[in-house]
């Protein structure tokens, strides 16, 4: 995926003598040499940047040892598990975590270096523009499709990561706030790579709910899907954004649904499916 060149921040990381707290930029990734170069270069205003590569077969091993102070390679299953890996590894008083697709802005930059320095321990909301391709779509994301605005910013020891594959739950302490400068993401590339991400979101959600024996019943996720379109098109004004707000709305009333055939019907063995003539 291609993404517009950011100019990297002008602010200068902190003096090894000074006061203010330290700040680690997390970034994990796997197989981005496309992306990475660029999102690494938004980051150079952190302290510390740290890089943790899973299963990464491309030239982002290459990238991250030219731009990051540490890099950590390995293969995790679980996405939880791999974040909270990298932010174990991190040393500053507060994370900022960037996925490899997503870039800081200078004014986000200069934005997170003022409340850190005042900030008591806690975690910070930070908007996002998300792009599909070179579209801005500002609204109709969310219901698990999407992330209008999420923590990214948090002191040591204040946020962990769910064991999930996908989507991993949440658990976050100390005092919450939320920054007004956004976090530019490049989503999708094209209508293609959406429906790839919905392939491969939708089987690791159904490893989830096998795992955990929640697969659900049909009924349950059929009745889902009009209320799941209706929050993304309508509630969250989808409908502004003309026929990618359409997208949105159905990729996020799909997810559900195909995460629940995937487990309960993939998870079938050969000799449990009908032949022809059952």
């Amino acid at each position: 995926m291609s993404a517009t060149p950011s100019t990297p921040p002008t602010l200068e990381p902190s003096s090894p003598g000074s006061v203010e707290p330290r700040l680690s930029a997390l970034v994990v990734a796997r197989n981005e040499e496309a992306m990475l170069a660029d999102c690494l270069a938004t980051l150079r205003f952190a302290d510390e940047i740290v890089v943790v590569l899973d299963r990464s077969e491309d030239g982002s091993a290459e990238i991250a040892r030219a731009c990051a102070d540490q890099t950590i390679a390995g293969a995790w299953e679980i996405e939880g598990a791999r974040r909270n890996t990298g932010i174990d590894a991190c040393t500053g008083d507060w994370i900022l975590e960037v996925d490899a697709d997503e870039r800081v802005s200078p004014a986000l930059a200069r934005e997170i270096r003022s409340v850190i320095a005042s900030a008591p321990p806690g975690h910070f909301l930070i908007p996002f523009d998300n792009y599909i391709g070179d579209r801005l779509v500002r609204h109709g994301w969310g219901a698990a499709w999407g992330v209008r605005e999420t923590v990214r910013l948090f002191a040591r020891g204040c946020k962990r990561w769910g064991a999930e594959r996908v989507h991993p739950s949440l658990t976050l302490s100390g005092p919450k706030g939320r920054l007004t400068q956004p976090m530019a993401h490049y989503v999708d590339r094209d209508i293609s790579d959406m429906l790839s991400r919905l392939d491969r979101y939708t089987s690791q959600r159904a490893a989830d709910l096998r795992a955990r024996g929640e697969v659900g019943s049909f009924r349950r996720h059929l009745l889902r899907m009009p209320a799941r379109f209706w929050k993304c098109f309508v509630a969250r004004r989808g409908y502004r954004e003309g026929r990618y707000g359409f997208l949105l709305a159905l990729m996020a009333a799909l997810y559900p649904m195909l995460s629940h055939l995937k487990a309960a019907l993939e998870d079938e063995g050969p000799g449990d499916r009908p032949t022809n003539g059952g």
